[in-house]
Protein backbone atom coordinates (compact mmCIF):
# COMPACT_ATOMS: atom_id res chain seq x y z
CA UNK A 1 0.00 0.00 0.00
CA UNK A 2 1.36 3.70 -1.16
CA UNK A 3 -0.26 6.03 0.88
CA UNK A 4 1.03 8.32 3.67
CA UNK A 5 -0.90 6.98 6.29
CA UNK A 6 0.00 3.66 6.19
CA UNK A 7 2.97 3.79 6.28
CA UNK A 8 3.31 6.18 9.39
CA UNK A 9 1.82 3.55 11.36
CA UNK A 10 3.44 -0.45 11.66
CA UNK A 11 0.36 -1.83 13.33
CA UNK A 12 -3.58 -0.65 13.19
CA UNK A 13 -6.71 -2.99 13.90
CA UNK A 14 -8.52 -5.33 11.40
CA UNK A 15 -10.95 -3.01 10.82
CA UNK A 16 -9.06 0.03 9.96
CA UNK A 17 -7.10 -1.68 7.29
CA UNK A 18 -10.22 -3.32 6.31
CA UNK A 19 -11.58 0.82 5.36
CA UNK A 20 -7.85 1.84 4.38
CA UNK A 21 -7.79 -0.63 1.67
CA UNK A 22 -11.37 -0.28 0.52
CA UNK A 23 -10.75 3.13 -0.17
CA UNK A 24 -6.94 3.99 -0.68
CA UNK A 25 -5.92 0.55 -2.59
CA UNK A 26 -9.67 0.28 -4.27
CA UNK A 27 -10.71 3.65 -4.72
CA UNK A 28 -14.05 2.72 -2.99
CA UNK A 29 -15.97 6.16 -2.49
CA UNK A 30 -19.08 5.16 -0.72
CA UNK A 31 -20.75 2.26 1.18
CA UNK A 32 -24.21 1.59 2.15
CA UNK A 33 -25.16 -0.06 5.35
CA UNK A 34 -27.29 0.22 8.98
CA UNK A 35 -24.70 -0.18 11.81
CA UNK A 36 -25.75 -2.79 14.77
CA UNK A 37 -23.50 -3.80 17.89
CA UNK A 38 -21.46 -6.21 15.74
CA UNK A 39 -20.26 -3.93 13.00
CA UNK A 40 -19.30 -0.62 15.67
CA UNK A 41 -15.97 -1.05 15.16
CA UNK A 42 -16.28 -0.77 11.32
CA UNK A 43 -17.11 2.83 12.27
CA UNK A 44 -14.47 3.76 14.32
CA UNK A 45 -12.38 2.86 10.92
CA UNK A 46 -14.43 4.88 8.86
CA UNK A 47 -15.07 7.99 10.73
CA UNK A 48 -11.51 9.44 9.20
CA UNK A 49 -11.25 8.08 5.90
CA UNK A 50 -13.28 10.26 3.60
CA UNK A 51 -15.82 7.39 2.51
CA UNK A 52 -19.29 8.70 2.32
CA UNK A 53 -21.42 6.46 4.02
CA UNK A 54 -25.17 6.24 3.71
CA UNK A 55 -27.67 4.98 6.14
CA UNK A 56 -30.92 2.76 4.56
CA UNK A 57 -33.78 1.65 6.27
CA UNK A 58 -33.76 -1.96 5.75
CA UNK A 59 -30.49 -3.95 4.46
CA UNK A 60 -32.30 -4.91 1.00
CA UNK A 61 -31.95 -1.09 0.62
CA UNK A 62 -28.51 -0.97 1.04
CA UNK A 63 -28.25 -3.95 -1.50
CA UNK A 64 -30.51 -2.18 -4.13
CA UNK A 65 -28.62 0.77 -3.64
CA UNK A 66 -25.40 -0.97 -3.74
CA UNK A 67 -26.45 -2.34 -7.12
CA UNK A 68 -27.93 1.06 -8.20
CA UNK A 69 -24.52 2.43 -7.86
CA UNK A 70 -22.24 -0.34 -9.51
CA UNK A 71 -24.87 0.01 -12.79
CA UNK A 72 -24.85 3.66 -13.22
CA UNK A 73 -20.78 4.15 -12.18
CA UNK A 74 -19.17 0.26 -13.21
CA UNK A 75 -17.79 0.57 -9.58
CA UNK A 76 -18.12 -2.37 -7.59
CA UNK A 77 -21.01 -0.85 -4.54
CA UNK A 78 -19.77 -2.01 -1.35
CA UNK A 79 -22.14 -2.80 1.92
CA UNK A 80 -21.48 -2.92 5.64
CA UNK A 81 -24.40 -5.95 7.22
CA UNK A 82 -24.91 -6.92 10.56
CA UNK A 83 -24.76 -10.35 11.37
CA UNK A 84 -27.54 -12.65 10.93
CA UNK A 85 -30.74 -10.88 10.00
CA UNK A 86 -29.04 -8.24 8.20
CA UNK A 87 -27.34 -10.73 5.97
CA UNK A 88 -30.73 -12.51 5.19
CA UNK A 89 -32.63 -8.99 4.65
CA UNK A 90 -29.95 -8.25 2.03
CA UNK A 91 -29.81 -11.80 0.09
CA UNK A 92 -32.62 -10.46 -2.33
CA UNK A 93 -30.78 -7.41 -3.16
CA UNK A 94 -27.68 -10.06 -3.79
CA UNK A 95 -29.40 -12.50 -5.85
CA UNK A 96 -31.03 -9.62 -7.79
CA UNK A 97 -27.20 -8.51 -8.35
CA UNK A 98 -25.87 -12.39 -9.32
CA UNK A 99 -28.55 -12.59 -11.91
CA UNK A 100 -27.65 -9.39 -13.42
CA UNK A 101 -23.53 -9.88 -12.77
CA UNK A 102 -23.16 -6.54 -10.97
CA UNK A 103 -20.39 -6.21 -9.14
CA UNK A 104 -21.07 -5.78 -4.90
CA UNK A 105 -19.06 -6.53 -2.19
CA UNK A 106 -20.92 -7.38 1.12
CA UNK A 107 -18.88 -7.32 4.12
CA UNK A 108 -20.62 -8.77 7.07
CA UNK A 109 -19.89 -9.51 10.63
CA UNK A 110 -20.51 -13.24 12.42
CA UNK A 111 -19.97 -14.47 15.81
CA UNK A 112 -16.52 -14.67 17.58
CA UNK A 113 -14.82 -17.52 16.08
CA UNK A 114 -14.80 -19.60 18.92
CA UNK A 115 -18.89 -20.34 19.05
CA UNK A 116 -19.11 -20.65 14.70
CA UNK A 117 -21.33 -23.40 14.52
CA UNK A 118 -22.32 -24.31 18.21
CA UNK A 119 -25.59 -23.59 18.28
CA UNK A 120 -25.49 -21.60 21.71
CA UNK A 121 -28.21 -18.90 20.68
CA UNK A 122 -25.81 -16.01 20.57
CA UNK A 123 -27.15 -12.86 19.30
CA UNK A 124 -27.98 -12.70 15.35
CA UNK A 125 -26.81 -16.65 15.00
CA UNK A 126 -27.16 -18.52 12.10
CA UNK A 127 -26.17 -22.15 11.77
CA UNK A 128 -23.75 -20.76 8.95
CA UNK A 129 -24.09 -17.91 7.46
CA UNK A 130 -21.66 -18.03 5.00
CA UNK A 131 -23.48 -21.55 3.81
CA UNK A 132 -26.62 -19.63 3.66
CA UNK A 133 -25.11 -17.09 1.81
CA UNK A 134 -23.29 -18.57 -0.71
CA UNK A 135 -26.19 -19.41 -3.04
CA UNK A 136 -26.63 -15.84 -4.01
CA UNK A 137 -22.47 -14.69 -4.15
CA UNK A 138 -20.15 -15.40 -6.23
CA UNK A 139 -17.91 -16.65 -3.39
CA UNK A 140 -18.26 -16.09 0.73
CA UNK A 141 -15.66 -16.54 2.59
CA UNK A 142 -14.85 -16.71 6.60
CA UNK A 143 -11.93 -14.27 7.60
CA UNK A 144 -9.98 -16.44 10.23
CA UNK A 145 -6.63 -14.37 10.55
CA UNK A 146 -6.60 -10.86 10.08
CA UNK A 147 -3.41 -10.98 8.19
CA UNK A 148 -5.55 -12.54 5.43
CA UNK A 149 -8.01 -9.29 4.75
CA UNK A 150 -5.55 -8.06 2.08
CA UNK A 151 -5.39 -11.62 0.42
CA UNK A 152 -9.55 -12.29 0.48
CA UNK A 153 -9.82 -8.41 -0.42
CA UNK A 154 -7.42 -8.84 -3.71
CA UNK A 155 -9.37 -11.87 -4.52
CA UNK A 156 -12.76 -9.98 -4.32
CA UNK A 157 -11.54 -7.41 -7.19
CA UNK A 158 -9.96 -9.80 -9.19
CA UNK A 159 -13.54 -11.18 -9.43
CA UNK A 160 -14.91 -7.64 -10.03
CA UNK A 161 -12.09 -6.56 -12.17
CA UNK A 162 -11.02 -9.95 -14.33
CA UNK A 163 -14.23 -12.37 -14.17
CA UNK A 164 -17.92 -12.51 -14.27
CA UNK A 165 -18.71 -10.37 -11.84
CA UNK A 166 -21.01 -10.68 -8.99
CA UNK A 167 -21.76 -9.87 -5.41
CA UNK A 168 -18.88 -11.12 -3.17
CA UNK A 169 -19.36 -11.84 0.48
CA UNK A 170 -16.73 -11.23 3.12
CA UNK A 171 -17.54 -11.91 7.07
CA UNK A 172 -15.64 -10.94 9.57
CA UNK A 173 -16.05 -12.40 13.17
CA UNK A 174 -16.76 -9.88 15.91
CA UNK A 175 -13.59 -10.82 17.66
CA UNK A 176 -11.21 -10.24 14.86
CA UNK A 177 -12.38 -6.22 14.12
CA UNK A 178 -10.01 -4.94 16.73
CA UNK A 179 -7.23 -7.45 16.17
CA UNK A 180 -4.15 -5.73 15.47
CA UNK A 181 -2.84 -6.23 11.66
CA UNK A 182 0.88 -5.92 10.73
CA UNK A 183 -0.02 -2.96 7.90
CA UNK A 184 2.16 -4.09 4.84
CA UNK A 185 4.72 -2.27 3.71
CA UNK A 186 3.10 -2.05 0.57
CA UNK A 187 0.11 -2.59 -1.29
CA UNK A 188 -1.13 -2.07 -4.41
CA UNK A 189 -4.17 -3.09 -6.76
CA UNK A 190 -2.65 -5.24 -9.08
CA UNK A 191 -3.30 -4.41 -12.81
CA UNK A 192 -5.94 -6.62 -13.96
CA UNK A 193 -6.20 -7.39 -18.30
CA UNK A 194 -9.28 -9.16 -19.33
CA UNK A 195 -8.97 -12.12 -21.05
CA UNK A 196 -8.96 -11.97 -24.50
CA UNK A 197 -10.55 -14.76 -27.30
CA UNK A 198 -7.97 -16.97 -28.72
CA UNK A 199 -7.10 -15.36 -32.23
CA UNK A 200 -7.51 -18.22 -34.12
CA UNK A 201 -11.09 -18.46 -32.70
CA UNK A 202 -11.54 -14.99 -33.98
CA UNK A 203 -10.37 -15.15 -37.31
CA UNK A 204 -12.93 -18.32 -38.13
CA UNK A 205 -15.60 -15.93 -36.02
CA UNK A 206 -14.41 -13.06 -38.48
CA UNK A 207 -14.63 -15.86 -41.79
CA UNK A 208 -17.95 -16.22 -40.77
CA UNK A 209 -19.10 -13.09 -40.67
CA UNK A 210 -17.84 -11.99 -43.70
CA UNK A 211 -19.75 -14.99 -45.26
CA UNK A 212 -23.26 -14.42 -43.97
CA UNK A 213 -25.81 -13.24 -46.27
CA UNK A 214 -28.45 -12.25 -43.21
CA UNK A 215 -26.17 -11.76 -40.71
CA UNK A 216 -27.65 -10.41 -36.97
CA UNK A 217 -25.72 -9.50 -33.75
CA UNK A 218 -27.01 -9.38 -29.65
CA UNK A 219 -25.37 -7.40 -27.45
CA UNK A 220 -26.09 -7.55 -23.88
CA UNK A 221 -25.24 -6.32 -20.84
CA UNK A 222 -21.68 -7.21 -20.53
CA UNK A 223 -20.76 -4.87 -23.84
CA UNK A 224 -21.55 -1.82 -21.94
CA UNK A 225 -18.18 -0.90 -21.06
CA UNK A 226 -17.46 -0.80 -24.76
CA UNK A 227 -19.92 1.14 -26.54
CA UNK A 228 -17.74 2.51 -29.27
CA UNK A 229 -16.47 -1.07 -30.37
CA UNK A 230 -19.85 -2.51 -30.35
CA UNK A 231 -20.78 0.32 -32.23
CA UNK A 232 -17.94 0.28 -35.06
CA UNK A 233 -18.34 -3.27 -35.09
CA UNK A 234 -22.44 -3.21 -35.64
CA UNK A 235 -21.46 -0.90 -38.42
CA UNK A 236 -18.97 -2.09 -40.52
CA UNK A 237 -21.23 -5.77 -40.27
CA UNK A 238 -24.09 -4.06 -41.51
CA UNK A 239 -26.16 -6.12 -39.22
CA UNK A 240 -28.97 -5.50 -37.38
CA UNK A 241 -28.59 -5.60 -33.63
CA UNK A 242 -30.38 -6.14 -30.53
CA UNK A 243 -29.62 -4.45 -27.44
CA UNK A 244 -30.86 -6.32 -24.68
CA UNK A 245 -32.66 -4.15 -21.62
CA UNK A 246 -29.02 -3.77 -19.55
CA UNK A 247 -27.53 -3.04 -22.73
CA UNK A 248 -29.98 0.04 -24.13
CA UNK A 249 -27.70 2.86 -25.43
CA UNK A 250 -24.92 0.49 -26.29
CA UNK A 251 -25.33 2.04 -29.92
CA UNK A 252 -26.57 5.81 -29.14
CA UNK A 253 -30.10 6.91 -29.28
CA UNK A 254 -32.11 5.75 -32.44
CA UNK A 255 -29.20 3.90 -34.43
CA UNK A 256 -30.69 2.79 -37.10
CA UNK A 257 -28.94 -0.78 -37.12
CA UNK A 258 -30.86 -0.94 -33.23
CA UNK A 259 -33.83 -3.35 -32.90
CA UNK A 260 -33.73 -2.86 -29.28
CA UNK A 261 -34.94 -5.48 -26.62
CA UNK A 262 -37.61 -6.82 -28.78
CA UNK A 263 -36.21 -10.43 -29.84
CA UNK A 264 -39.80 -11.66 -27.92
CA UNK A 265 -41.93 -9.88 -30.80
CA UNK A 266 -42.68 -11.70 -34.14
CA UNK A 267 -40.85 -9.27 -36.62
CA UNK A 268 -37.77 -9.72 -34.59
CA UNK A 269 -37.62 -13.71 -33.90
CA UNK A 270 -38.77 -13.79 -37.82
CA UNK A 271 -35.52 -12.15 -38.57
CA UNK A 272 -33.59 -14.00 -36.14
CA UNK A 273 -35.05 -17.06 -37.43
CA UNK A 274 -33.55 -16.02 -40.77
CA UNK A 275 -30.53 -14.99 -39.58
CA UNK A 276 -27.67 -17.42 -41.27
CA UNK A 277 -24.53 -16.20 -39.11
CA UNK A 278 -24.99 -15.07 -35.35
CA UNK A 279 -22.73 -13.00 -33.33
CA UNK A 280 -23.85 -13.01 -29.24
CA UNK A 281 -21.47 -11.38 -27.03
CA UNK A 282 -22.30 -10.89 -23.55
CA UNK A 283 -25.66 -12.25 -23.21
CA UNK A 284 -27.08 -14.90 -21.56
CA UNK A 285 -29.46 -15.85 -24.43
CA UNK A 286 -32.13 -16.18 -21.32
CA UNK A 287 -36.04 -15.58 -21.42
CA UNK A 288 -36.36 -12.51 -19.62
CA UNK A 289 -34.58 -10.83 -22.61
CA UNK A 290 -35.33 -12.97 -25.66
CA UNK A 291 -38.61 -14.77 -24.93
CA UNK A 292 -40.46 -12.46 -22.58
CA UNK A 293 -43.88 -14.19 -23.68
CA UNK A 294 -42.93 -17.11 -22.38
CA UNK A 295 -43.79 -19.52 -25.61
CA UNK A 296 -40.28 -20.69 -26.38
CA UNK A 297 -40.80 -18.79 -29.83
CA UNK A 298 -36.96 -17.52 -30.06
CA UNK A 299 -35.23 -19.47 -32.52
CA UNK A 300 -31.90 -19.22 -33.97
CA UNK A 301 -31.11 -21.58 -37.02
CA UNK A 302 -28.00 -20.16 -38.03
CA UNK A 303 -24.73 -20.42 -37.04
CA UNK A 304 -24.22 -18.94 -33.68
CA UNK A 305 -21.23 -17.45 -32.45
CA UNK A 306 -21.20 -16.67 -28.84
CA UNK A 307 -18.08 -14.58 -27.10
CA UNK A 308 -18.80 -14.42 -23.22
CA UNK A 309 -16.41 -14.11 -19.69
CA UNK A 310 -17.83 -17.33 -18.37
CA UNK A 311 -17.15 -20.16 -20.28
CA UNK A 312 -20.36 -22.07 -19.36
CA UNK A 313 -22.42 -19.19 -20.65
CA UNK A 314 -21.62 -20.52 -24.50
CA UNK A 315 -23.17 -23.49 -23.90
CA UNK A 316 -26.41 -22.35 -22.02
CA UNK A 317 -29.98 -21.97 -24.10
CA UNK A 318 -28.86 -21.64 -27.57
CA UNK A 319 -26.85 -24.36 -29.77
CA UNK A 320 -23.45 -22.52 -30.34
CA UNK A 321 -21.40 -23.09 -33.19
CA UNK A 322 -18.41 -21.13 -32.09
CA UNK A 323 -17.51 -20.48 -28.68
CA UNK A 324 -15.19 -17.83 -27.70
CA UNK A 325 -14.23 -16.68 -23.81
CA UNK A 326 -13.15 -13.89 -23.36
CA UNK A 327 -13.52 -10.07 -22.52
CA UNK A 328 -17.03 -8.56 -24.06
CA UNK A 329 -15.53 -5.31 -24.60
CA UNK A 330 -11.83 -6.29 -25.97
CA UNK A 331 -13.45 -9.10 -27.49
CA UNK A 332 -15.31 -6.46 -29.91
CA UNK A 333 -11.77 -4.23 -30.81
CA UNK A 334 -10.04 -7.50 -31.37
CA UNK A 335 -12.70 -8.53 -33.49
CA UNK A 336 -13.53 -4.87 -35.07
CA UNK A 337 -9.42 -4.97 -36.62
CA UNK A 338 -10.35 -8.05 -38.93
CA UNK A 339 -13.10 -5.85 -40.85
CA UNK A 340 -11.06 -2.94 -42.21
CA UNK A 341 -13.78 -2.24 -44.99
CA UNK A 342 -17.51 -2.10 -44.16
CA UNK A 343 -19.89 -4.57 -45.26
CA UNK A 344 -23.03 -4.00 -47.26
CA UNK A 345 -26.13 -6.48 -46.35
CA UNK A 346 -28.89 -3.79 -46.38
CA UNK A 347 -28.97 -4.43 -42.75
CA UNK A 348 -30.42 -0.35 -41.94
CA UNK A 349 -33.63 -1.74 -44.88
CA UNK A 350 -33.94 -5.03 -42.82
CA UNK A 351 -33.61 -3.16 -39.46
CA UNK A 352 -36.27 -0.50 -40.53
CA UNK A 353 -38.42 -2.83 -41.79
CA UNK A 354 -38.50 -5.37 -38.80
CA UNK A 355 -39.28 -2.17 -36.69
CA UNK A 356 -41.88 -0.82 -39.28
CA UNK A 357 -44.04 -4.14 -38.82
CA UNK A 358 -43.34 -3.77 -34.80
CA UNK A 359 -45.33 -0.28 -35.09
CA UNK A 360 -44.65 -0.12 -31.07
CA UNK A 361 -45.98 3.72 -31.14
CA UNK A 362 -49.08 2.66 -32.02
CA UNK A 363 -49.22 -0.73 -30.20
CA UNK A 364 -52.30 -0.50 -28.07
CA UNK A 365 -50.02 -2.55 -25.63
CA UNK A 366 -47.89 0.49 -25.05
CA UNK A 367 -50.77 3.35 -25.86
CA UNK A 368 -50.67 4.36 -22.40
CA UNK A 369 -47.07 4.98 -21.68
CA UNK A 370 -45.80 6.75 -25.28
CA UNK A 371 -47.16 9.95 -23.86
CA UNK A 372 -45.23 9.12 -20.40
CA UNK A 373 -41.59 8.18 -22.40
CA UNK A 374 -42.08 11.32 -24.43
CA UNK A 375 -42.70 13.40 -21.90
CA UNK A 376 -39.72 12.04 -19.45
CA UNK A 377 -37.75 12.12 -23.42
CA UNK A 378 -38.56 15.95 -24.15
CA UNK A 379 -38.04 17.45 -20.21
CA UNK A 380 -35.24 15.26 -19.19
CA UNK A 381 -33.43 13.78 -22.01
CA UNK A 382 -30.06 12.78 -20.48
CA UNK A 383 -31.49 10.67 -17.49
CA UNK A 384 -31.10 7.47 -16.27
CA UNK A 385 -34.41 5.55 -15.89
CA UNK A 386 -34.55 2.99 -13.08
CA UNK A 387 -37.66 0.90 -13.03
CA UNK A 388 -39.05 -1.89 -10.58
CA UNK A 389 -41.50 -4.89 -11.99
CA UNK A 390 -44.12 -2.32 -13.02
CA UNK A 391 -46.43 -2.05 -16.17
CA UNK A 392 -44.77 1.16 -17.31
CA UNK A 393 -41.30 -0.78 -17.01
CA UNK A 394 -42.12 -3.57 -18.91
CA UNK A 395 -43.53 -1.17 -21.91
CA UNK A 396 -40.43 0.53 -21.49
CA UNK A 397 -38.06 -2.48 -22.24
CA UNK A 398 -39.82 -2.11 -26.01
CA UNK A 399 -40.01 1.86 -26.05
CA UNK A 400 -36.85 3.63 -24.28
CA UNK A 401 -34.09 4.83 -26.68
CA UNK A 402 -31.01 5.68 -24.45
CA UNK A 403 -28.23 8.02 -25.37
CA UNK A 404 -25.57 6.38 -23.84
CA UNK A 405 -25.44 2.84 -21.50
CA UNK A 406 -25.88 2.54 -17.99
CA UNK A 407 -28.88 4.71 -18.12
CA UNK A 408 -31.75 2.07 -18.19
CA UNK A 409 -31.75 -0.93 -16.32
CA UNK A 410 -34.39 -2.47 -13.84
CA UNK A 411 -35.65 -5.62 -11.90
CA UNK A 412 -37.73 -7.49 -14.68
CA UNK A 413 -34.56 -9.29 -15.99
CA UNK A 414 -33.27 -12.34 -14.45
CA UNK A 415 -34.15 -12.64 -10.66
CA UNK A 416 -37.22 -10.51 -11.19
CA UNK A 417 -37.81 -8.66 -7.56
CA UNK A 418 -39.93 -6.14 -6.30
CA UNK A 419 -39.11 -3.39 -4.38
CA UNK A 420 -36.04 -2.53 -6.37
CA UNK A 421 -36.41 0.57 -8.14
CA UNK A 422 -36.47 3.56 -5.47
CA UNK A 423 -33.12 2.04 -3.44
CA UNK A 424 -31.34 1.05 -7.13
CA UNK A 425 -32.55 4.98 -8.56
CA UNK A 426 -31.02 6.57 -5.11
CA UNK A 427 -27.52 4.35 -5.03
CA UNK A 428 -27.49 5.30 -9.14
CA UNK A 429 -28.20 9.64 -8.15
CA UNK A 430 -25.41 9.14 -5.74
CA UNK A 431 -23.11 7.81 -8.40
CA UNK A 432 -24.05 9.96 -10.74
CA UNK A 433 -25.02 13.74 -9.01
CA UNK A 434 -24.34 15.12 -12.81
CA UNK A 435 -27.29 13.13 -14.33
CA UNK A 436 -31.02 13.38 -13.25
CA UNK A 437 -32.34 9.46 -12.43
CA UNK A 438 -36.12 8.63 -12.79
CA UNK A 439 -37.69 5.61 -10.28
CA UNK A 440 -40.31 4.29 -12.17
CA UNK A 441 -42.29 2.81 -9.86
CA UNK A 442 -45.47 0.54 -8.94
CA UNK A 443 -48.26 1.26 -5.92
CA UNK A 444 -47.94 -2.65 -5.12
CA UNK A 445 -43.57 -2.88 -5.50
CA UNK A 446 -43.37 0.42 -3.83
CA UNK A 447 -44.14 -0.80 -0.93
CA UNK A 448 -42.11 -3.36 -0.18
CA UNK A 449 -39.08 -0.41 -0.24
CA UNK A 450 -41.32 2.84 0.48
CA UNK A 451 -38.98 3.78 4.28
CA UNK A 452 -35.95 4.39 1.87
CA UNK A 453 -37.96 8.00 0.99
CA UNK A 454 -36.39 8.61 4.28
CA UNK A 455 -33.15 8.18 3.08
CA UNK A 456 -33.68 10.47 -0.08
CA UNK A 457 -34.47 13.00 1.74
CA UNK A 458 -31.48 12.91 4.39
CA UNK A 459 -29.07 12.61 1.34
CA UNK A 460 -30.94 15.47 -0.50
CA UNK A 461 -31.31 13.35 -3.45
CA UNK A 462 -32.86 15.16 -6.50
CA UNK A 463 -34.37 11.34 -7.75
CA UNK A 464 -37.92 12.13 -9.72
CA UNK A 465 -39.66 9.11 -8.46
CA UNK A 466 -43.05 8.40 -10.89
CA UNK A 467 -45.32 5.70 -9.59
CA UNK A 468 -47.53 4.81 -11.78
CA UNK A 469 -50.74 4.09 -9.41
CA UNK A 470 -53.67 1.31 -10.90
CA UNK A 471 -54.59 -0.46 -7.65
CA UNK A 472 -53.22 -3.25 -6.74
CA UNK A 473 -50.84 -5.82 -8.94
CA UNK A 474 -52.18 -5.52 -12.41
CA UNK A 475 -50.03 -8.28 -14.03
CA UNK A 476 -50.49 -10.31 -11.55
CA UNK A 477 -54.26 -9.88 -12.11
CA UNK A 478 -53.83 -10.05 -15.73
CA UNK A 479 -52.05 -13.48 -15.12
CA UNK A 480 -54.81 -15.32 -12.85
CA UNK A 481 -57.49 -13.72 -15.49
CA UNK A 482 -56.10 -15.57 -18.25
CA UNK A 483 -55.53 -18.52 -17.08
CA UNK A 484 -59.31 -18.66 -14.91
CA UNK A 485 -57.56 -18.46 -11.19
CA UNK A 486 -59.66 -16.30 -8.89
CA UNK A 487 -58.25 -12.89 -8.37
CA UNK A 488 -57.23 -13.27 -4.64
CA UNK A 489 -54.27 -11.38 -3.16
CA UNK A 490 -53.56 -8.51 -5.99
CA UNK A 491 -56.88 -6.15 -5.29
CA UNK A 492 -54.90 -4.60 -2.53
CA UNK A 493 -55.40 -1.30 -0.73
CA UNK A 494 -52.64 1.52 -1.41
CA UNK A 495 -51.54 4.57 1.41
CA UNK A 496 -52.43 7.93 0.37
CA UNK A 497 -48.93 8.28 -1.06
CA UNK A 498 -49.19 12.44 -0.87
CA UNK A 499 -49.74 12.28 2.61
CA UNK A 500 -47.03 9.52 3.16
CA UNK A 501 -44.06 11.62 1.02
CA UNK A 502 -45.54 14.91 3.05
CA UNK A 503 -44.20 12.64 6.38
CA UNK A 504 -40.73 11.69 5.13
CA UNK A 505 -40.74 15.36 3.78
CA UNK A 506 -40.87 14.55 0.32
CA UNK A 507 -42.17 17.24 -2.26
CA UNK A 508 -45.24 14.93 -4.00
CA UNK A 509 -47.92 15.46 -6.43
CA UNK A 510 -50.69 13.79 -8.05
CA UNK A 511 -51.08 13.76 -12.00
CA UNK A 512 -53.61 12.41 -14.41
CA UNK A 513 -52.10 13.55 -18.01
CA UNK A 514 -48.89 14.15 -19.61
CA UNK A 515 -49.78 17.89 -19.86
CA UNK A 516 -49.34 17.33 -16.26
CA UNK A 517 -46.70 14.90 -15.64
CA UNK A 518 -44.98 17.58 -18.34
CA UNK A 519 -45.70 20.90 -15.85
CA UNK A 520 -44.38 18.96 -12.95
CA UNK A 521 -40.88 18.31 -14.09
CA UNK A 522 -40.51 21.59 -15.18
CA UNK A 523 -41.05 22.41 -11.90
CA UNK A 524 -39.08 20.15 -9.87
CA UNK A 525 -36.81 21.06 -7.42
CA UNK A 526 -32.66 20.18 -7.17
CA UNK A 527 -32.56 19.75 -3.05
CA UNK A 528 -34.28 16.60 -2.92
CA UNK A 529 -36.49 14.15 -4.01
CA UNK A 530 -40.27 14.32 -5.82
CA UNK A 531 -42.72 12.16 -6.04
CA UNK A 532 -44.78 12.21 -8.95
CA UNK A 533 -48.20 9.81 -8.72
CA UNK A 534 -50.03 8.87 -11.91
CA UNK A 535 -53.58 8.01 -11.14
CA UNK A 536 -53.76 5.30 -14.10
CA UNK A 537 -57.06 5.06 -14.74
CA UNK A 538 -57.16 8.80 -15.67
CA UNK A 539 -54.13 9.10 -17.18
CA UNK A 540 -55.51 6.20 -19.47
CA UNK A 541 -58.69 8.20 -20.22
CA UNK A 542 -56.85 11.52 -20.85
CA UNK A 543 -54.14 9.77 -23.47
CA UNK A 544 -57.73 7.89 -25.08
CA UNK A 545 -59.05 11.76 -25.30
CA UNK A 546 -55.77 13.07 -26.51
CA UNK A 547 -56.09 10.03 -28.97
CA UNK A 548 -59.18 10.87 -30.30
CA UNK A 549 -58.55 14.42 -30.87
CA UNK A 550 -55.76 13.84 -33.04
Amino acid sequence: MSNDAMRNQSTMTCAELLIRLLRDTYGVQAVFGIPGVHTVELYRGLEDSNVQHITPRHEQGAGFMADGYARASGQPGVCLIITGPGMTNIATAMGQALADSIPMLVISSVSRRDTLGLGQGRLHELPSQQQMISGVARFSHTLLDANTLPDVLARAFAIFNGARPGPVHLEIPIDLFNAPVKVPASWQAPTLYRAAPDPMGLAEAARLLKSAKQPLVLLGGGCVAAPDAARALVEKLDAPTVTTINAKGLLGRDHPLDLGANAALPAVRELAANADVILAVGTELGETDYDVVFDGGFHLNGKLIRIDLDPEQLVRNQRVTLGLVGDAGRSLELLLAHFPDPLKRSGIERTSAALGALNLVNDPAFSDFVPLYKTLADYLPEAILVGDSTAPVYAGNHLVSQPAPRRYFNASTGYGTLGYGLPAALGAQLARADLPVVALVGDGGVMFTLSELATAVEERLPVVIVLWHNAGYEEIRRYMDANGVARLGVDIQAPNFLTLAEGFGCQSVRVESPEELADSLAKRASNGPLLIEIDAAAWQRACSISDQDT
